[in-house]
C-alpha cells in the first residue's frame, strides 16, 4: 500500500513537472506577450518575466517592442518637372500596441513595407528634382506622415523616415555638371571684374596723390628699382623722368661757381651748363 502511494505521488510530481514545463513561458525585457485562450485574447498583455499558461488551451504570442529599421527598396518614378529618378529610403518604427499589431493586421512589418513603398512613389511624383536633392527634410516629414497615418490603427508608430539616395540618369548628371561649371565660370568672371574695378579705383587715387606730390612719384620709382634689383638675373633700364629734371631745376638756383659760370639750367628734358646764351 505504501509502495503504491509512493508511486502515485511520484507520478503526480512528474505530471506536475511536465505540466509546469509545458505551461512555462518567458517574456524578454523588450517584448510583450499576448495570450489567446481558445482563439480569443484573454486578459492584459503579459509583462516581461516568467509567465504560466494552460497547456493545449492557451497560446502566448510574443511581440517585439524594439525599434525596427526597415530599408525601403529603390522606387523609380518621374518627378513633377519630368525627370526620371530612383529613390530609396529607410523607415524606423516600433510597436506600441501589441494586441492591435497581432489582431488588426496579418503581418505588420509587411504592411509597413508596402505602405512605405507606395508613399515613396507618391512623394516622388509630387516633388521637384531640386527638392529631392536639397530639401529632403521637408520630404522626410511628409513621407513620415503618409506612412504613420494608417500605421496608427495597426498599433505601430513610425519614428522617422529618411531618404537615403537619389539616383539620376547619366545624361542628367552631365547636364547638371555643365550647369555647375557655367555657374562657377560666371561667378569667377564677376569676381575678376569686381577686382579690376577696385584696383582701378585705387590706382586712380594713387595717381592723383602722386600728381599732387611729385616727390612721392620719385619714392615710388626708387622702390621699384629696389624691387627689381633684388633679382640679380635681370637687366634694369632706368628712364629719366621729366619731373626729376624739373625738381633739379628748382633746386639748381645756386650762387655762381668760382669761374663765374652760371648755374646749370634745365629746359624740358635737356641739361645745359655754362653761361647763358647771348
Amino acid at each position: 500500500m505504501v509502495q503504491e502511494l509512493l508511486v502515485a505521488v511520484v507520478a503526480a510530481l512528474c505530471f506536475g513537472a511536465l505540466y509546469l514545463a509545458a505551461g512555462a513561458r518567458v517574456v524578454k525585457q523588450y517584448e510583450q506577450g499576448v495570450l489567446f485562450r481558445l482563439g480569443r485574447v484573454t486578459g492584459d498583455v503579459r509583462t516581461p518575466g516568467f509567465n504560466l499558461v494552460i497547456p493545449f488551451v492557451d497560446r502566448l504570442y510574443k511581440v517585439n517592442l524594439q525599434i525596427v529599421t526597415m530599408p525601403v527598396p529603390a522606387q523609380e518614378g518621374i518627378t513633377r518637372d519630368n525627370v526620371t529618378v530612383r529613390v530609396d529610403a529607410v523607415v524606423y518604427f516600433r510597436v506600441v500596441d501589441a494586441v492591435s499589431a497581432l489582431v488588426k493586421v496579418e503581418d505588420y512589418k509587411f504592411a509597413v513595407s508596402q505602405m512605405a513603398q507606395t508613399s515613396l512613389r507618391s512623394i516622388i511624383g509630387k516633388s521637384d528634382l531640386d527638392d529631392l536633392l536639397s530639401n529632403r527634410e521637408k520630404l522626410n516629414q511628409g513621407l513620415e506622415l503618409m506612412i504613420d497615418s494608417p500605421a496608427v490603427g495597426w498599433g505601430v508608430q513610425v519614428d522617422r523616415v529618411e531618404i537615403k539616395d537619389v539616383s539620376l540618369p547619366d545624361t542628367m548628371k552631365r547636364s547638371m555638371a555643365r550647369q555647375a561649371e557655367a555657374d562657377r565660370e560666371r561667378r569667377a568672371r564677376i569676381i575678376n571684374a569686381d577686382a579690376e574695378l577696385q584696383a582701378s579705383r585705387k590706382l586712380a587715387e594713387a595717381a592723383q596723390q602722386m600728381a599732387d606730390t611729385p616727390s612721392a612719384l620719385q619714392l615710388r620709382l626708387l622702390q621699384t628699382i629696389v624691387a627689381v634689383a633684388a633679382e640679380k638675373n635681370s637687366t634694369l633700364v632706368l628712364p629719366f623722368p621729366v619731373e626729376l629734371l624739373r625738381f633739379l631745376e628748382r633746386s639748381g638756383h645756386q650762387p655762381p661757381g668760382p669761374n663765374g659760370d652760371a648755374p646749370a639750367k634745365i629746359t624740358g628734358s635737356t641739361l645745359r651748363t655754362g653761361p647763358p646764351p647771348g
